[in-house]
């Protein structure tokens, strides 16, 4: 097995080292944060060390890396840990779930994280430090960029392409060709038609809540029987 080193100490990083330990072929044996941040020496049972040191501890010639932050800033700080790591010699890896449905053509960058239960068709490019949660359908030939987080539940139609550091949330769908910008927030339920301009927020109307309470709403049902 592979060692590497988790970048990350909240809820995505104890994620990613659940789904790395129980299926693929690397081997969590640390993590690392930012000095400033260290709350505790000891994460999972494993060292939690200064990313200023890591080095020191954990070579690049020895371990490998995988930046587990979330979308805060709209991936850019996530981003801004994955250019240092790579600066300082590590190579990032990509975790893809064996429950996955993919074919043999799909193209990954280097520290991107893909959940369960996606279909991703043929043809499809996705790139460096993209984060896919559970349960997506990608068409043939869609293109997502460096730095995204997808959530789950989304549909993106053949062609469709995604510009870097954008955000879609959970129920979203985007029709076949179209072009989502750089930087956007595709918010939870959107359908998205036409193409979107860099830096776009999409926000899906709400369901409104209903004039009757449960009780009275059950009466009216049982009236009309």
């Amino acid at each position: 097995m592979t060692d590497i080193v988790i970048f990350g100490s909240g809820k995505m990083a104890e994620l990613a080292h659940f789904y790395f330990t129980k299926d693929s072929p690397y081997r969590v044996i640390a993590f690392t944060v930012d000095a400033a941040t260290i709350a505790t020496t000891v994460l999972k049972g494993l060292p939690l060390i200064p990313f200023e040191k890591i080095e020191k501890y954990y070579p690049p010639h020895e371990v490998k890396m995988f930046i587990a932050v979330g979308y805060t800033g709209l991936n850019k700080i996530r981003a801004e840990r994955y250019h240092t790591a790579k600066h300082k010699g590590y190579e990032l890896v990509t975790y893809v779930c064996s429950k996955a449905t993919r074919w043999g053509d799909t193209k990954i960058g280097d520290n991107c994280f893909i959940l369960e239960n996606q279909v991703i068709q043929p043809h499809v490019k996705i790139g460096n430090d993209t984060i896919i949660w559970s349960g997506n359908h990608f068409g043939h030939d869609v293109v997502i960029g460096d730095h995204c987080w997808l959530s789950s539940h989304i549909v993106l139609c053949g062609g469709v392409e995604v510009g870097s550091y954008s955000f879609i949330g959970v129920n979203a769908t985007v029709r076949d060709d179209v072009t989502i910008g750089e930087r956007c927030i595709i918010g939870a339920g959107a359908l998205i038609l036409g193409d979107t301009p860099d830096k776009a927020v999409y926000i899906a109307k709400p369901t409104e809540m209903y004039r009757l309470d449960s009780d009275k709403f059950e009466r009216m049902k049982g009236t009309s029987k």
